[in-house]
């Protein structure tokens, strides 16, 4: 019987934190320990690094199904497997919410042989970063109400107030509430609601800032209400970005840990990438490029949110430039993107792999848009048939596409050497990066290029409301921005039950948000919620202590 990830965890021998940090030339001083196996990296100590000409790899996948993809496991593989092969490799990745953690999708810290450790506070609590990003957004909402109580000289309309609380768990029941409820000395009654903490703007901006003064001037820069006039009210104008920052302070910096492996490991920030921009933080990528040979890191959900979100969105704002992308595929999704259910995956069926490769073949295309060398890791399963294999890799040929077994599930590190021996090469390539699209261009265009390049849908549906809304964000200075796209992470369309490459369908606008201290448009499609709800039985109902203090149920 094999054992679950936990177990192997567990089984883990972890290095203390300080001997992970002298694989990357950092010394002790320019730690902060949580602990013998976590340890923030001291701002002063990044900032007296110098810039190297690191290679910097994504890696992305198909898109998501029940059967699984494994990003996370492969991009920890993928940085063992150089380290393996002898390259100086970290691997920088997201923080796990809460929510996906007692919910339904599972934590973030891998799977199998290929892990981050300590598994248990890194998918829990960890360094408490989302607790201090949940408390500058809830801080912020509180002075918004305050300011209103207290005579409300900025003539905020209680109406038009746009900030929203915020918790990093999913609570459907929060979607929208009633506020100040009770009389007079409760304030002015209002409709207000919930994000989970990883689809915040605070989150977005803390992702996204490059230091601690540009963290408060974009936190200053958040729009968080409207006059009867229909003037915007910034954070700003309640003093706000101080007090916030403060409580980032400590946050900012970025988490070190290590893999099974004890390879170094950075993991920072954590927005999703159906309902936010998908990426860890800026600060996390760029110290690890300053520190290591290699920077192996990951984008949220298939290539068509994460990936094309982390290119337009994050390179385009810390000027980063990606060496290569890895695309993640399994047998298992793309049967099912053939149409096959999750209950018939352990058979063989050649037919369904060759449908579904369909999938795979429309990211491919869409990583190639950016001028990138891609490479495809088969993410490896053991009811896996080598005829299977064989059909995929013989696919992938005629796209001019590797694709390469990975078993470092099973075997960490040395299941990836392949791979890593080719993103070597890949990385040593000439690349023409490019944007999707350009800043000076309409927003609406930028969508257009979205949906029709990315998504091969036809037509994008908004109605007057919503062009309206844009040609104001527009008029206000804000039509440079680029677009972050939330939509069902199980389709090109908004139909997360249309499996493989749907061609010819329309994008309905639902929403747009303004985004003025994270920098972006938040474009909401069909019927995506920045707050998620519970599954009917939770992740939550298996999780416990045992008899020995340990927590159980936690993968």
């Amino acid at each position: 019987m094999s054992l679950s990830d936990i177990e192997i965890a567990r089984k883990a021998k972890k290095k203390h934190i300080k001997e992970i940090a002298s694989k990357l030339n950092l010394e002790e001083s320019d730690l902060r320990p949580y602990g013998h196996h976590i340890a923030k990296i001291d701002m002063e100590s990044i900032n007296k690094i110098s810039n190297k000409k690191s290679k910097l790899v994504l890696v992305t996948a198909i898109t998501p199904t029940p059967a699984g993809e494994g990003k996370t496991t492969t991009s920890v593989g993928l940085s063992d497997g150089l380290c393996k092969i002898g390259k100086q490799s970290i691997v920088c990745l997201r923080e796990p919410s809460l929510g996906p953690s007692f919910g339904m999708k599972g934590g973030a810290a891998g799977g199998g042989y290929a892990q981050v450790i300590p598994m248990e506070h890194i998918n829990l609590h960890f360094t408490g970063d989302f607790h201090a990003i949940t408390s500058a957004n809830n801080l912020l909402a509180s002075l918004i109400d305050n300011h209103i109580y207290w005579g409300n000289k900025l003539g905020i309309d209680s109406r038009r107030v746009s900030w929203k609380r915020c918790v990093d768990l999913n609570d459907r029941a929060l979607r929208e509430i009633n506020i100040n409820l009770g009389g007079i000395s409760n304030g002015f009654p209002r409709i207000d609601g919930f994000n989970i903490t990883v689809a915040s703007e605070v989150m977005a901006i803390f992702c996204l800032a490059s230091d601690l003064k540009d963290l408060e001037r974009r936190l200053g820069n958040i729009t968080i209400a409207y006059t009867r006039e229909k003037k915007p009210i910034l954070a700003r104008d309640l003093k706000a970005e101080g007090p916030m920052t403060v409580l980032l302070k400590q946050a900012l910096m970025p988490n070190l840990v290590q893999t099974l492996e004890n390879n170094p490991a950075i993991i920072h920030g954590g927005p999703f990438a159906n309902i936010a921009h998908g990426c860890n933080s800026v600060i996390a990528t760029k110290t690890s490029l300053k520190i290591s040979d290699y920077v192996v890191t990951e984008a949220g959900f298939g290539a068509d949110l994460g990936a094309e979100k982390f290119l337009n969105i994050k390179c385009r704002k810390a000027d980063l430039s990606p060496d290569a992308v890895v695309i993640v595929a399994t047998i298992r999704a793309l049967k099912m993107h053939g149409g096959i259910t999750k209950d018939n995956l352990n058979k063989e069926n050649i037919e369904a792999v060759k449908s579904g490769i369909s999938n795979l073949n429309r990211h491919v295309n869409n990583i190639r848009k950016f001028g990138l060398p891609v490479v495809v890791a088969i993410n490896h399963f053991v009811a896996d048939t080598e005829n299977e294999m064989n059909v995929l890799k013989d696919e992938c040929n005629k796209i001019n596409v590797k694709a390469i077994v990975c078993k470092h599930w099973s075997l960490g590190g040395e299941g990836t050497i392949e791979l890593a021996n080719e993103i070597v090469e890949l990385t040593n390539k000439d690349n023409t990066f490019k944007f999707l699209y350009e800043d000076k261009i309409s927003l609406f265009e930028k969508i257009k290029i979205i949906a029709k390049e990315i998504y091969d849908a036809n037509d994008v549906v908004a109605d007057k409301k919503i062009m309206d809304q844009l040609k104001q964000f527009e008029n206000n200075g804000y039509g440079d921005f680029p677009i972050c796209v939330a939509k069902t992470q199980y389709s090109f369309s908004i139909d997360p039950s249309l499996k493989g490459a749907p061609s010819g369908h329309s994008i309905p606008i639902r929403e747009v948000r303004l985004s003025s201290g994270a920098e972006f448009i938040v474009v909401i499609c069909g019927e995506i919620m920045t707050m998620p709800g519970l599954p009917s039985v939770p992740a939550a109902n298996s999780i416990k202590l045992n008899s020995n203090g340990e927590i159980e149920g936690l993968f």
